[in-house]
């Protein structure tokens, strides 16, 4: 196995779900709990990031779709000390594309519990509210 592979790639996406009315999609983190956020996750070493954020809606919610929109945006933020044991000890930063889904109204979820406890479908301004994640809540009030 090369190094590259032995860690995470220290690139991201990030996939705010929101309905035409305004309800978005929260999900919250089994670890750690309290940790709300959008559709999010890493890109493996040979995929792009269009790619990474079909797979991750799917793999986190259950939602099969190729409309996903690419909002041509890029955040850079400092790997949180809790994961930094994911990533190679000389990636200290991760960049995070942004992608959003618009759905007509809310569905279902199915969540994988191996990574979420729950979900949430919250008007714009409580789910801008209860993220963690600067770049998250940003993406939100800017949809609205």
């Amino acid at each position: 196995m090369s190094t590259a592979a032995a860690y995470k790639r220290p690139e991201s996406v990030l996939v705010v779900i929101y309905t035409t009315v305004g309800q978005v999609l929260l999900l919250n983190r089994t670890r750690p709990h309290g940790f709300w956020q959008s559709v999010t996750g890493s890109l493996e070493w040979d995929e792009h990031p269009l790619q990474a954020a079909i797979r991750e809606v799917y793999e986190e919610t259950g939602i099969k779709t190729d409309k996903i929109r690419d909002c041509q945006q890029q955040n850079t933020f400092t790997i949180r000390a809790e994961w930094r044991d994911r990533y190679d000890p000389q990636a200290t930063e991760n960049t995070e594309h942004v992608f959003t889904l618009e759905l007509e109204d809310r569905v279902d979820i199915q969540l994988n519990p191996q990574e979420h406890s729950e979900y949430r479908w919250l008007a714009y301004e409580q789910a801008a509210e209860q993220v963690f994640s600067w770049s998250n809540r940003d993406v939100i009030r800017d949809l609205f």
